[in-house]
């Protein structure tokens, strides 16, 4: 039984027929740590319930080893908290861990954005900004569609992990995934529309800016207006 504020979560299992063979080239524990991921991203574990491993087993049809395999990752990156007697527990997501998470992001990308303003390749940088640049249009002419929606939350995958990336540090590679996952729990809740969009693909255009100019100081005061704003965006106050 999956419960949630004192009462029964119903189970939605038929979103996706699932099957317990892994894809080729992945391992079960994987595809069960994707899995519970997505389980809480479409909200069929919602935010804060607590759920036993046995339900966890018939949701995503995993057999037990790989789920709790996947469990431990998943504790040790914060998402879910383990109680012996009385199951698993999920995240839920509030103030605390909204300024911890943009803390982390601050902490991880700012040396990175000085590397990637310093170093990083031109012409990858004009590709990403030409993409922005792109939606921006799209969205100020015809609002914030679903794939206008999809294509920016790519954008952000792509700006955040390319800078990241220049470091060439799987230790900080791997803690990127870890704040990616949050910041989506983060913004289960939140209503995107244009305007915040905008703000956003434009903040992202600034940090590149900077970066072309090969101008660090910059590139990393443009990153931090971002970090602030976005977090000002999360906790509702724009």
């Amino acid at each position: 039984m999956l419960k949630h504020g004192g009462g029964q979560v119903g189970r939605t299992t038929s979103r996706i027929e699932k099957k317990a063979a892994a894809p080729a080239g992945k391992l079960l524990s994987d595809v069960a740590y994707e899995r519970i991921l997505e389980g809480m991203f479409d909200k069929t574990v919602p935010a804060g319930a607590f759920v036993s491993q046995n339900d966890l087993v018939k949701l995503l049809d995993i057999p037990v080893a790989p789920l709790r395999d996947a469990l431990r990752t998943l504790e040790a990156e914060g998402i879910v908290t383990i109680h012996p007697r009385s199951g698993i527990q999920f995240i839920k997501p509030d103030l605390e861990l909204t300024r911890a998470t943009y803390q982390f992001r601050s902490i991880l990308e700012k040396a990175a954005v000085r590397a990637y303003a310093e170093t990083g390749d031109e012409a990858e940088m004009d590709a990403i900004r030409k993409r922005h640049e792109d939606l921006i249009e799209r969205i100020s002419r015809d609002g914030l569609a679903p794939d206008s929606r999809k294509e920016m939350e790519e954008m952000e995958v792509v700006l955040h992990g390319t800078v990241i990336g220049i470091l060439q540090n799987p230790l900080i590679t791997s803690n990127l995934r870890r704040v990616h996952n949050y910041l989506r729990l983060l913004r289960l809740d939140r209503k995107i529309t244009a305007p915040l969009a905008l703000r956003t693909l434009r903040e992202h255009v600034d940090i590149l800016k900077a970066c072309q100019s090969r101008d660090a100081d910059a590139a990393e005061a443009a990153l931090n207006t971002h970090f602030q704003s976005a977090l000002q965006r999360n906790l509702g106050f724009f």
